[in-house]
């Protein structure tokens, strides 16, 4: 009983993180309703659990930290919106005519839902639900979870849910993207993949250069600007706030966490921030989808409460953490 009981504390922040992930990036944002929970669950885990699992121990393992970690989710994002279910590609996903809004001549997308699908992904589904749980786990945080096997079979699991997305929406949409699509998406997966290792490390820093955001400053900044990302009109005017507003918070975090006093309680607002964000999201993004559907809208009620119930215990866990 000790050796299982120990084993269920090794693993359990990677169980949690698999089933984290597709709660965020799914059932949180609305895109997928209440009543496909279980169903959506099996389908999507593999996926975005197992592509956040993955992410999260190859940087780790790595030595690497957040900007890493956070560029492998823009691959991550590229290979699921424009090789596995190509909904960048497709101009009938979700119904809706998308070419129109923000078009880049020539490839066949748009620059509005390039930066939505892909950075939602790497912020939503994969930055955030790798942030909590290492809240959770803070002193295990920078070490990897899993040994060489776990990792070859989380790697396995990634790619079966890769094929499932895949051929569930081949059959729904019967659309493949262009062979020049294709490769272009790979070869940005590739440039995305070997930019986050090229990276410099970046050392804790042992100075302090002035005065530091408070932590509910950052959480209600985080919140607003987050919110603002999420609802950026649908124009080539919201991809230029979209991409300003990615580029002054990478600087700003940037410069915040090179502070000596930088700690877990600014990780915690920076997170409950995004996470909110989605919470509010969620009900817009149901009434885009599934206005009628009363069922969707009561879930998103439930699911609103669960993240700020998650928040809760989080804060209460981190309380007499010492600070990072």
């Amino acid at each position: 009983m000790p050796n299982f009981l120990s084993a269920i504390r090794r693993y359990a922040p990677a169980f949690g993180l698999l089933l984290l992930a597709p709660w965020v990036g799914e059932f949180l944002l609305g895109t997928s309703p209440i009543q496909n929970l279980a169903a959506a669950l099996v389908l999507l885990l593999p996926m975005y659990g197992g592509g956040a699992l993955l992410i999260r121990e190859v940087t780790r393992r790595a030595g690497r930290g957040w900007p890493t970690l956070l560029i492998l989710g823009a691959a991550y994002g590229v290979i699921e919106a424009c090789l596995i279910d190509q909904s960048l590609f497709n101009p009938s996903f979700f119904d809706m005519d998308s070419k129109k809004i923000a078009p880049i001549p020539l490839v066949g997308v748009n620059a509005y839902d390039s930066l939505a699908y892909i950075g939602g992904h790497a912020i939503w589904s994969i930055g955030v639900p790798i942030a909590i749980i290492e809240l959770f786990t803070p002193s295990r945080r920078k070490v990897p979870w899993l040994g060489k096997k776990g990792l070859f079979i989380t790697a396995i699991l990634y790619l079966i849910g890769c094929a499932i997305v895949f051929s569930f929406s081949y059959i729904e949409e019967k659309f493949i993207a262009s062979s020049v699509q294709l490769t272009s998406s790979a070869f940005i997966v590739v440039g995305l993949i070997t930019t986050g290792f090229l990276l410099k490390r970046k050392n804790r820093a042992t100075y302090k250069p002035g005065a530091l955001i408070k932590p509910l400053y950052l959480g209600i900044g985080s919140f607003a600007v987050s919110s603002l990302y999420f609802a950026k009109p649908e124009n080539w005017g919201g991809v230029t706030l979209g991409v300003f507003i990615l580029i002054v918070s990478w600087l700003l975090i940037s410069r915040w966490s090179s502070h000596l006093n930088w700690g877990i309680w600014h990780h915690f607002a920076l997170v409950a921030g995004a996470l909110l964000t989605y919470a509010w999201g969620g009900f817009f993004m149901t009434w885009i989808l599934w206005p009628n559907d009363k069922v969707a809208w009561m879930g998103n009620v439930i699911f609103a409460l669960l993240a700020i119930a998650l928040l809760s215990i989080l804060a209460k866990r981190i309380r007499n953490v010492p600070e990072f």
